[in-house]
């Protein structure tokens, strides 16, 4: 029982203190959360473009460095996005991102690393993307953010097609 007791009591401090450290602005820990915005898309191909929903998952580690924040995510998004023959479903990320805290709480950032994009009918392929972004804390463990990130696929799928894309997105995530 009293094994059960410290083990609780030890489990509370610890949330306690991790709540603490978010709303006095400490980023160093994981996240989690979900995103939701705009995607816009374009192709080589004359006439074959589109734009719409997108939206998903956000997993990540940050390090906070002082005045400096590293960290490197997950991203999963749906979309459903017609081009001609094909459409866009999915789009998952491999991010490092780096950013100067403005404040306590805002973080400036700038964000890039591996994507890869999915196709009803016509596979998947890799690419790059690059882009910037605002997060704050704005209660204990939780941020909001918004994330504008430019995205290049050459050659999709070996198909001569080159696809650009740019997303707009606001983010909510937990914390811990």
């Amino acid at each position: 029982m009293i094994g059960r007791l410290a083990l609780v009591t030890a489990a509370s401090t610890l949330a306690a203190g991790a709540a603490m450290a978010q709303s006095s602005g400490n980023w160093t820990g994981f996240y989690g959360g979900v995103q939701l915005g705009y995607i816009d898309v374009d192709t080589s191909v004359s006439g074959v473009d589109g734009d719409g929903a997108i939206g998903g998952i956000i997993l990540g580690y940050d390090y906070d460095l002082g005045d400096w924040v590293v960290g490197g995510g997950f991203d999963y998004d749906w979309t459903n996005i017609e081009l001609g023959p094909a459409t866009v479903e999915d789009v998952w990320r491999i991010k490092a991102r780096a950013g100067y805290k403005l404040n306590p709480q805002g973080l400036l950032y700038g964000v890039g690393g591996y994507a890869d994009a999915g196709t009803d009918n016509l596979g998947s392929d890799n690419g790059w993307f690059i882009g910037a972004g605002y997060e704050q804390i704005v209660a204990p463990n939780v941020s909001i953010a918004g994330e504008l990130l430019y995205h290049e696929f050459n050659n999709f799928n070996s198909s001569s097609v080159d696809v650009d894309a740019t997303t707009l997105q606001i983010r909510a995530a937990y914390r811990f």
